[in-house]
């Protein structure tokens, strides 16, 4: 979205034949019952197009709620692990429980939980439920929200922002909210799904450009809201950085070429405004940063920080053939398609042929407006990074260097991954249309038909279909029934075999069980273990953890060396471990169970689990 959409529609303009059915009836005297029944009549169609947003989010997500404990989603069940131990350790804050250098995982070093993608602020927020409920309960919720959220305030941004009528703002919302790529980073990527604060951010840009606007001509009105705006939008900013840091850098890089364009296209509303807006965005990012200082500064430079990326955009790139391609998780899609990235949570381009059509048709017949230019700048901008430093087509490297290339070496930019800066393309696509729509419903004849018709063929194809999810494993009685606490006092460290790993982080469920109440060695995050201290996913194992680890792997049991044996209380004295836990249901049991009582002694065994008190 652009700032500049003063040109489009101004906050008070009316929002056509739609508004006009919802226009404020007379005052209603009464109870403050009556007064909201009044307001709820009043607003109606909206409150529907809210419901409605939130029955398809459970609708896509219904796999997870007969039990979210006990389900999973299918397609991505390692990362769901991670955002569910994420929000046991954020729920801790209210326990007075916290740090930005969490102990309770990698022991006994920590992990920096502003280098990872964790949620901090909605696992604060949904602390209580988690509490309560469990992890898995608000993961399972926060998976729904996002999508709803998202589009509901999509919607109101339409609505109340661009003055655009119910019809065009659900539309233009739904594919917001729902498009392919939304849908499909929701298999466990809840930092890129929660995307309900950009159309918050962007209406408070726009309106400190209202008022950078009037501000020649108005005096101290004008610049009220101008400082108003600015420390709205350094708050909002604030928090995004503690819901997704990602989400706000697309936003913010999509806002920048966006401005640029719109000020070519309106050069005289660029001259009028640009000097108090400046002014206005200059107060918003101090204000931003005096807050922002320091966890950023641990994000980068603080204990187990990074101020690298570990992925390599050569590989984390989108196919150009995916782009008119329907993703696997839409109604047209089909499983062949998934070739064309690198995993079911990474569809983030494949919008399809009819949505780029009607896009670029509407794109044509609105070509005049300032607001469409600078969102087709954004969209053309932003899909061409999507392609990566080396342009990919149907699989084939062609080559043809892409303009990521010259991010390559840009701090911090270059370690993102290019296919998601595609995820800013829906929302610039879904304003076009919804653009189209309003001014064909505005219009009369044929085309207040036609146009949304189009619109709406167009949007079948994509619509996507629920989410796949299977049964997990329970976590162990021993852990449920809370016996862990007769081996482990809180804080402690309880040693899982095997431990946890990037590829196998199971046994982090055993503490998102317990609240994440414990700690546990090594496990799945990114840590400073990569050459020189750069970025890594987990961490080296302790040569105990490594035998162990092949143990299960193979169920072969070794002959234990008394080198081994002293090895193993060394690795236990590294991790401070209070015990050591294999489960009985755990695949090649007993071929663990013999390797440990070699190394640690007879075992004790405690409702369905050995232990060890190293």
């Amino acid at each position: 979205m652009v700032e500049a959409v003063s040109s489009a529609a101004c906050a008070d303009q009316d929002a056509g034949p739609d508004r006009e059915a919802t226009r404020d009836l007379p005052p209603v005297p009464g109870s403050r019952r009556a007064r909201l029944l009044a307001a709820a009549h009043r607003n109606r169609v909206d409150l529907l197009a809210g419901l409605g947003f939130l029955v398809l989010a459970g609708v896509l997500t219904h796999g997870l709620w007969p039990d979210p404990s006990g389900r999973v989603l299918a397609l991505n069940p390692e990362d769901q692990t991670l955002y569910e131990w994420f929000l046991a350790v954020d729920s801790r804050a209210l326990l007075g429980d916290f740090s930005l250098l969490t102990d309770r995982l990698n022991a006994p070093d920590g992990v920096n939980l502003m280098a990872n993608t964790t949620v901090i602020a909605l696992g604060v927020i949904f602390a209580p439920v988690t509490l309560v409920f469990g992890a898995p309960t608000t993961f399972a919720l926060l998976a729904a929200l996002n999508l709803a959220g998202t589009a509901i305030a999509w919607y109101a941004f339409y609505v109340r922002v661009l003055g655009a009528g119910r019809l065009a703002a659900a539309l233009g919302a739904g594919l917001c909210g729902f498009g392919p790529g939304i849908v499909s980073q929701t298999n466990s990527h809840l930092h890129m799904t929660a995307q309900w604060l950009v159309p918050v951010i962007i209406w408070l840009v726009v309106r400190m450009l209202r008022a950078a606007d009037r501000a020649p001509r108005a005096g101290g009105g004008a610049d009220r809201r101008l400082v108003t705006s600015a420390v709205g939008l350094a708050v909002v900013v604030t928090v995004q950085v503690f819901v997704g840091e990602e989400v706000l850098f697309l936003a913010a890089l999509t806002l920048a070429v966006m401005t640029v364009a719109h000020a070519v296209a309106d050069r005289r509303l660029a001259r009028r405004a640009f000097p108090a807006f400046a002014a206005g965005m200059l107060l918003a990012t101090g204000l931003a940063l005096v807050v922002l200082a320091y966890p950023l500064w641990f994000q980068f430079a603080g204990p187990q920080g990074v101020a690298d990326g570990m992925f390599s955009p050569y590989y984390f790139s989108a196919d150009l053939t995916s782009w008119w391609t329907f993703s696997p998780l839409s109604l047209a899609g089909d499983d062949t398609a998934a070739r064309l990235t690198t995993g079911p949570a990474e569809y983030n381009t494949f919008l399809g042929w009819p949505l780029l059509l009607v896009g670029a048709a509407g794109a044509i017949w609105l070509r005049r407006q300032p607001l469409v230019v600078a969102c087709v700048a954004g969209a053309l901008v932003m899909g061409a990074l999507s392609l990566g430093p080396d342009v990919v087509v149907d699989g084939t490297r062609t080559g043809v260097p892409g303009p990521f290339r010259f991010l390559l070496d840009v701090p911090v930019v270059d370690g993102a991954l290019p296919m998601r800066f595609a995820l800013a393309v829906p929302p610039l696509l879904a304003t076009v249309l919804v653009l189209a729509v309003d001014r064909a419903r505005r219009g009369g004849g044929r085309g207040r038909v036609v146009v949304p018709a189009a619109v709406v063929a167009a949007l079948l194809p994509a619509a996507p279909t629920p989410l796949a999810t299977e049964d997990r494993p329970p976590v162990p009685e021993f852990i449920t029934a809370g016996h862990w606490r007769d081996c482990v006092r809180p804080g402690g460290v309880l040693v899982p075999v095997p431990a946890p790993t990037p590829r196998e982080p199971w046994p982090m469920r055993w503490a998102v069980a317990a609240d994440a109440a414990f700690a546990l060695p090594e496990g799945f995050f990114i840590g400073s273990y990569g050459r020189d201290g750069t970025a890594a996913m987990g961490t080296y194992k302790q040569p105990t953890s490594a035998l162990l680890a092949e143990v299960a792997r193979h169920g072969e049991q070794p002959v234990v060396s008394e080198g081994q044996r002293r090895q193993a209380a060394r690795d236990a004295d590294f991790w401070n471990a209070s015990c050591v836990v294999l489960a009985a249901n755990e695949r090649h049991a007993e071929s663990l169970r013999g390797t440990l009582e070699q190394l640690y002694g007879p075992a004790t065994r405690v409702a369905d689990a050995w232990i060890w008190r190293p």
